[in-house]
């Protein structure tokens, strides 16, 4: 039985449109953050984190295209039923045969994969038809993954195809079918003929420049022998990961802007008694008091790293620990250049300054102004740490 359209073959126009909305929702809440003209002065880590984990729940349940294609006769419908957990004869099942069943992008849906739309693609091959056109017949740039399905021979049109994949940014595994067809007719051990197919593969790919992906030797009648079991739990982490990598990168460019603009208005407003004042400074050489105030202005200070820990059930050692300007000593222990200009009374530098008149007060300025910027960038640098880890561990 022909499968129903409402299922399984949505009109071109939903397609264009499940396009743009896979989009959507890799940006949620970000243009809030990007338009807000407050951002860069109020926002600090503990709000970041928060828009971080709503953006990034969102993306948990977004759908991920992946199409499914190969020459023709390969057998990609067949595996899609594989894949499903269907036989060939049930109602929703994908049609098959020796002849090209699939004319046209054909959507089906699997319980083992929520959220994952499973695209039959047509074959390739066909001798009037351009690899050209047949990436604009299937709306190539619409899909997340791909799945090359080769049998028999992996032929220069699969090849082809999977350096496009490559150069487009998008990843691919290949799949080889009917790999008990194979076993029934070799003439080598089977794990010689195991062997020689992945290295034709490998080969094949790589004469041609192409980064050899992860390729998998299965039967599409045995769905649990062979490769196919890896095949599964590989591709689950590989959806997983395509659903967050996308918005983990947005948010974190996003953010890091954010923090780059923190720096400059802070470095601006420094001088201003009225900063100073609000961040408890008394002595502006002072470099302890000057690091604990760049840490309360960006959100890493202990309060704040307690609360961004709490939010993300994590223990606060885990982001100290990989904080470079955690305490003034710790800095002063990675950078030594800093520890050297560190103008105190205990410093050598400090007392030929002192004896220097003419260079007394512009040389004090310059190191202090060297040595702030020093520690503010060594703060901004771990703010973008930290957050990167809450992006990481917010995913998993």
């Amino acid at each position: 039985m022909q499968p129903s359209p409402s299922l399984h073959t949505p009109s071109p126009t939903t397609f264009t449109s499940a396009g743009s909305h896979q989009e959507d929702w890799n940006i949620i809440s970000i243009s809030d953050v990007k338009n807000s003209e407050k951002a860069s002065e109020e926002w600090k880590l503990p709000e970041m984190v928060s828009v971080v984990k709503e953006a990034l729940k969102t993306v948990s349940t977004g759908s991920v295209r992946i199409a499914v294609t190969g020459d023709s006769g390969n057998g990609m419908s067949s595996f899609i039923n594989a894949l499903r957990g269907i036989g060939q004869e049930e109602e929703d099942s994908a049609p098959t045969g020796v002849v090209r069943t699939t004319q046209i992008p054909t959507l089906y849906f699997s319980s083992h994969m929520p959220n994952v739309e499973l695209w039959d693609l047509p074959g390739m091959g066909a001798a009037t038809q351009s690899l050209e056109t047949y990436l604009e017949e299937i709306h190539f740039s619409e899909y997340k993954f791909f799945i090359i399905i080769a049998s028999e021979q992996f032929s220069m049109n699969l090849v082809k195809l999977a350096k496009i994949i490559q150069e487009w940014g998008k990843r691919f595994y290949v799949v080889w079918t009917k790999l008990d067809r194979d076993l029934s007719t070799r003439i080598v051990s089977k794990e010689q003929l195991l062997q020689d197919i992945q290295e034709n593969i490998r080969v094949a790919l790589q004469n041609e420049g192409v980064n050899v992906p992860s390729i998998f030797l299965v039967s599409n009648f045995d769905p649990v022998l062979y490769d196919f079991p890896k095949l599964r739990n590989s591709l689950h982490r590989e959806v997983s990961d395509i659903r967050y990598h996308e918005c983990q990168q947005k948010l974190y460019d996003t953010y890091g802007k954010i923090i780059n603009d923190k720096v400059i208005t802070f470095w601006r407003q420094r001088g201003s008694e009225s900063f100073q004042d609000s961040f408890g400074i008394q002595n502006a050489d002072d470099h302890e008091e000057f690091l604990n105030a760049c840490h309360s202005f960006f959100g890493v200070d202990d309060k704040s790293l307690q609360e961004v820990a709490q939010s993300m059930e994590k223990p606060v050692e885990e982001y100290k620990t990989i904080m470079k300007s955690r305490d003034l000593h710790t800095v002063l222990s990675r950078d030594w250049v800093l520890s050297w200009t560190n103008c105190n009374t205990d410093t050598c530098l400090y007392l030929v300054l002192t004896r220097i008149p003419l260079v007394r007060s512009i040389g004090f300025y310059s190191l202090r102004g060297w040595n702030q910027w020093r520690l503010l960038d060594y703060v901004a640098e771990d703010t973008k740490t930290i957050l990167k880890k809450v992006l990481t561990d917010a995913a998993v």
